[in-house]
Order: structure tokens, then sequence, then C-alpha cells
């Protein structure tokens, strides 16, 4: 096995050799090149190998105990049926937390992108939106967990929990904590009325991947948190991205093709979004800040209770894009002077 994965278990260790002796002949992996892939921000991790004809799979280790793999593959199934180009189950040892699947190829969107002109990327992004509005379309309800009013309130508490008490180390006397909580009701109530569809819920370049064969189709990673929600969630998380942030204009844009194609596909046919795009761009602004809240607190929390600390220094692009939104939308002036109190 190769040198760059590590075990701090032992038993782990072994329990994974033993799996892998099995499935390998079966599969024709070349069971001594296993090495690294990736980690993301939870207990999985991704791993590598080659098999017999040239190709490569994708070993996901999730420890059972942190990790619970069956939406990972419910919603694999569910991108499959819909046409999107999502990994394809091989072997699911549920009781191990190991499972091979088929590898999307080794290069994402966001490192394929040309960051000194945005509108170079437009053909990329529409593939994007490609995958996103077949996944869009296949939606029905009941087949994932509804983002509903509780979820949305556990998730914009992690900003005053995460990010304004542990990170900023800030106590919110008791009006700003009112003036706060009002606010959350508020983008709830906006969040909550847009058409319901299938959600991604982390629909950005990190997680597509370029086909290494220069077919057209996106690869979809990272979509076992997907639940059934606002339509605005996705197109606000692919253009206000974790990672990187691009002009207004380019986001304008990107987003009213979204609209144009999601439109003529009959997904906006709700309160005169399918003929006002100003309409729509609010509520995707509403959404986007709900994502923004959120994912500051989920930084903060990252680095404070689990010791990563390479995600808190992108909390400050998500409190740039709070600070944008809440400047075009009146109603959040409260939000800005919590963030002028804060120094942020």
């Amino acid at each position: 096995m190769a040198s760059d994965v590590s075990w701090n278990d032992a038993a782990r260790r072994a329990a994974f050799e033993r799996w892998l002796a099995r499935v390998a002949p079966a599969h024709g992996l070349l069971a001594g090149n296993v090495r690294t892939a990736s980690a993301d921000a939870s207990f999985r991790r991704y791993l590598r190998v080659d098999g017999e004809g040239g190709a490569s799979f994708i070993i996901m280790d999730a420890p059972p105990a942190h990790e619970n793999c069956a939406p990972f593959v419910r919603v694999a199934r569910l991108m499959q049926q819909a046409g999107v180009r999502a990994p394809r189950v091989l072997d699911w040892d549920e009781a191990g937390g190991f499972m091979l699947m088929t590898d999307l190829g080794q290069r994402t969107m966001l490192e394929g992108m040309d960051f000194e002109h945005a509108h170079a990327n437009a053909p990329r992004y529409g593939q994007a939106l490609d995958a996103l509005l077949r996944w869009q379309q296949a939606s029905r309800a009941g087949e994932l967990p509804p983002y509903d009013t509780a979820l949305l309130r556990r998730e914009l508490g992690l900003f005053d929990e995460w990010y304004v008490a542990q990170h900023r180390r800030y106590v919110l006397a008791d009006g700003q904590r009112q003036e706060l909580y009002a606010l959350y009701d508020l983008i709830m109530a906006h969040c909550l009325a847009a058409p319901q569809v299938f959600v991604h819920r982390d629909y950005m370049p990190r997680n597509l991947m370029l086909p290494d064969d220069g077919a057209p189709e996106l690869g979809v990673l990272d979509f076992q948190d997907a639940v059934y929600g606002p339509i605005t969630y996705d197109i606000a998380s692919l253009m206000r991205d974790a990672f990187h942030s691009w002009e207004p204009d380019f986001v304008l844009d990107i987003t009213r093709r979204y609209w144009e194609r999601a439109r003529a596909a009959g997904l906006l046919d709700f309160e005169g979004w399918s003929q006002d795009f100003s309409a729509f761009w609010r509520a995707v602004q509403w959404m986007a800040l709900q994502r923004h809240l959120k994912v500051a607190g989920i930084f903060a929390r990252l680095t404070l209770r689990d010791g990563k600390p390479k995600y808190l220094a992108d909390a400050p692009r998500f409190i740039a894009y709070i600070r944008q939104t809440a400047a075009q939308l009146p109603e959040l002036a409260p939000l800005l002077r919590l963030l002028d109190a804060l120094g942020v």
C-alpha cells in the first residue's frame, strides 16, 4: 500500500485490508496501488486505486461511528436516474464503512478555471447548469429529507453560536439577539416561499469534476447531504463559491442564463419569476444569505472544534458576501450593524 495512506487505528487498517482483498479480484484492482485522493470537512476520506485495464477507482473510507453512507448511496442512485454523471457504487461494506466507486477524474472544475478572465469560464458554467437542471427536473417530493424550517434554523444558528460567540468572542446584547433572530425568521420566510426541488446543498466548482476524455458532462460529487428544498439554493451556491469570488457582473450573467433555462424548463412558474428576472434575483440573494451565514459558522466550528484551521481562512469571503447582500436589501440594516460591531 502506498506510503501516503496512514491509519490511526490498526484495527481499522486490518479491516480495510480484508475488505480490499475481497473486492480486488472481482473488479480487477491493483491493491498495491492504493493512494490518497482527497479528504473533506467530515470524517470521510477518499483513496484512489488502479485497475488492471488502466481504469482507476475511488474508495471511500467513512468510519461508521461518524459517517452514515446510506444517504450517499441513495442520492447517487437518484442522480444517475436523473442523467447526472455521479459515481457508481460498485461495492459497499456498510458495517465496515468502506465503499468502492467509479472514478470521475482527478481535476475539479475549480482547478480548470481561468481566474484572470471570468467570462472565459462561461462555457464550463454552462456545463454546470446542464447537470443542475437535469437534477432539478427529476425532482419529486418524498425522496429526500425536507429543507424545512427546523433545518434552516439550525443552520442559521451556527452563525451566532460559532462565528459570533466562539470565533469573535462577542456577547450579543438582548436587543442584538432579538434583531438577529427576527432576521433569521425573515430569511427563512423568503427561502421557504420558493418552489421545492432536489437540492445538492454544496453545488460548487470544487465538487464538480472535469471529464478526462473531454466529454461535455461534468461529474458531480459530495452530494450526500442533498435535500428537497428551495430551487434558489444551488445556483446561489454555484455562483458564490467558498474558494473564489467572481465579479458581480459575471455572477449576474450566469444566474440570468440559469433563469432563462429554468423558466424554459417550467421550473420557475412562481409569483412571476418566469417573467421577472429581478424578482428571481432577489430570491437568490435571500437564499445566498442563509448559506453565507451558515458557512461562516461551519468554518468557525471546523477550526475551533475539529482542528481544521484552513476553513476559517476563507470565512472573510463569506463575510464579504454577507455585507454585499445586506447592502442591497434595506431590511438587513441590523445585520450590517452587527458586522460593524464584530469588527469584520
